[in-house]
């Protein structure tokens, strides 16, 4: 090897079952620019390198905290020109939008909870009965 490290290659194929992220989705990141191919195969697949395990790492860890691929490539594309603002910084602002967003699922979530507590409430005899029907439905055949 005289000095250089030897390089990892990967198809598309071998990428997706190390990590078990789907082909699909290894083409859809990469044609956004997420990551990085070493070129194609003479049989011409997409070829990747250890580099692309961490990008897909990272891109998991930031999916996971609830970021968007969208955001995601803002942040990349932030990053890989220097647009000036710190990564750090522009990743915090990602981070509270993505806990606004959490918040707001929550809050329509507790809201849902509170429609199904209400429910029950006003109908708790007819759901303990077990047969339950709609005021006015005509196939309803337990009331009158």
């Amino acid at each position: 090897m005289h000095g250089r490290q030897r390089t990892t290659r990967m198809t598309v194929g071998e990428l997706s079952r190390r990590t078990g992220v789907p082909v699909k989705t290894l083409r859809e990141y990469t044609d956004l620019g997420l990551i990085y191919t070493l070129g194609r195969s003479p049989a011409n697949y997409r070829l990747y390198d250890t580099e692309a395990l961490w990008c897909l790492r990272w891109i998991g860890e930031l999916r996971g905290l609830g970021l968007t691929v969208a955001e995601i490539r803002e942040l990349t594309r932030a990053w890989r020109t220097g647009d000036g603002q710190p990564t750090g910084r522009r990743l915090a602002q990602l981070l509270d939008r993505s806990r606004e967003r959490l918040t707001q699922r929550i809050a329509a979530q507790q809201q849902t909870l509170r429609r199904i507590e209400a429910f029950e409430a006003a109908h708790r005899a007819d759901l303990a009965e077990g047969d339950f029907c709609w005021a006015g439905d005509p196939h309803c055949t337990t009331r009158a």
